[in-house]
């Protein structure tokens, strides 16, 4: 492709952006003191939460400008999990070191919100990708499965959307199977959920514990978790766009994610 072609691909991105020919859908989770995070049981050690402590509001110490210091976990809100936040990924990509082509690709949208609606431990098996690549086509390469349960309706409530009780979480998931086919059988880039982490709720029971954790990032790819408006996206023609800070070292990071869906 010539320069000018390139330009020109451009150019009708921009503008059909500009046009609403093309709608930005953000999926992200606001992040504030009140998001929900993820609970491990004792003896595990938590995450602190999201804060923001004041530095200066036009003031003695800033007279001219207002800034903070935030604070937070890696894996708060909406974020990704980069390999190396899981002992089977442990030797490959930290968040800094993920290719940028891995982190914009299209959007593939498995809804069973339904089902989820009805049994929150509800788990995705192979059979459900299967039914859905039957209708859809195969998951394509350098493309984020997108797991819809319905879940984001209770990302402002942190009881409903943990939904714990004596017997632990209760929030939909992968079974073991299905997470070792994505990570073995396909060429998906990562998997997205609406849910706290990119395993079920009960996931800590399965064998191995967390197996998406476990097999995905194994394989060297990533997960996007707490989601929002997923039902705004087709099953298949938009288009993803991760956008995590670099940290270098950083096993995960807070992250903006953004879609494109053609409305023309």
């Amino acid at each position: 492709m010539n320069a000018l072609a390139e330009t020109s691909t451009l150019s009708d991105l921009a503008r059909a952006i500009q046009n609403d020919a093309i709608e930005i859908i953000d999926l992200t989770t606001p992040l504030s003191s009140a998001t929900p995070s993820l609970r491990l049981p004792a003896p595990f050690v938590n995450l602190i939460d999201f804060s923001l402590e004041e530095v200066s509001a036009y003031n003695e110490p800033g007279p001219y400008w207002r800034h903070n210091n935030i604070h937070t976990g890696e894996h708060v809100g909406t974020h990704i999990d980069a390999p190396i936040h899981w002992i089977s990924g442990r030797d490959n990509h930290d968040v800094s070191e993920i290719p940028l082509k891995k982190l914009i690709g299209s959007a593939s949208v498995i809804d069973l919100s339904e089902e989820a609606a009805h049994n929150p431990d509800f788990l995705l098996e192979i059979a459900h990708v299967q039914a859905w690549e039957a209708l859809h086509g195969k998951l394509a390469e350098n493309s984020w499965l997108l797991f819809r349960t319905g879940w984001d309706q209770y990302s402002s409530d942190e009881a409903k959307f943990l939904n714990t009780d004596e017997s632990g979480s209760h929030t939909p998931g992968v079974s073991v199977e299905c997470a070792q086919w994505l990570a073995d059988e396909t060429k998906i880039s990562g998997f997205g959920v609406e849910t706290v982490g990119i395993d079920a709720g009960g996931a800590g029971g399965m064998d191995p514990a967390f197996p998406m954790h476990y097999f995905l990032l194994g394989k060297n790819k990533y997960g996007l978790t707490s989601l929002q408006n997923l039902a705004a996206l087709p099953p298949v023609g938009s288009m993803i766009i991760v956008s995590p800070l670099p940290i270098v070292g950083g096993t995960g990071s807070p992250t903006r994610v953004l879609a494109l869906v053609n409305r023309s």
